[in-house]
C-alpha cells in the first residue's frame, strides 16, 4: 500500500500543472516570488527525489524540503475524501482520495 501511495504522490508532484482532480496550493510566500522564481521552485519540487528516513519515515513521498535562492521551502501532500471535508479512508485509492499538494516557505509552516 505504501508503494502505491508514494507512486500517486510522485505523480501529483511531478505534474504540478495538470493535477487532475487533485489540488495544488501555494502560500503567500510562494505567490510573492517572481513568476520565473516560482517556476524554478516548482521545477525543483517536481524533480525532488531526496527521500530518506528523516523526511519520509512512512515512505509515502509526502513531504520534502527544498532550498531555493537561499530560502528553505517545504512541500506537503495531504489526503482528503472527494468532498474535501474529511481525511481519506484509503489514500492508496485515487477514486476516493483527493490529494492536496501545498508548497510553502519553511517560515510559513
Amino acid at each position: 500500500m505504501k508503494n502505491r501511495i508514494a507512486e500517486l504522490n510522485d505523480r501529483l508532484r511531478q505534474n504540478i500543472f495538470s493535477p487532475g482532480k487533485n489540488k495544488v496550493v501555494i502560500t503567500a510566500g510562494v505567490v510573492a516570488l517572481s513568476i520565473i522564481n516560482r517556476m524554478n521552485l516548482f521545477k525543483k519540487v517536481s524533480e525532488f527525489n531526496n527521500f530518506n528516513a528523516d523526511n519520509d519515515p512512512y515512505q509515502e513521498h509526502d513531504f520534502g524540503r527544498i532550498e531555493h535562492d537561499g530560502i528553505n521551502y517545504f512541500f506537503k501532500i495531504d489526503y482528503y475524501d472527494t468532498s474535501m471535508e474529511y481525511g481519506s479512508n484509503d489514500p492508496s485509492n485515487p477514486d476516493i482520495t483527493t490529494r492536496v499538494l501545498t508548497i510553502m516557505r519553511s517560515d510559513e509552516y
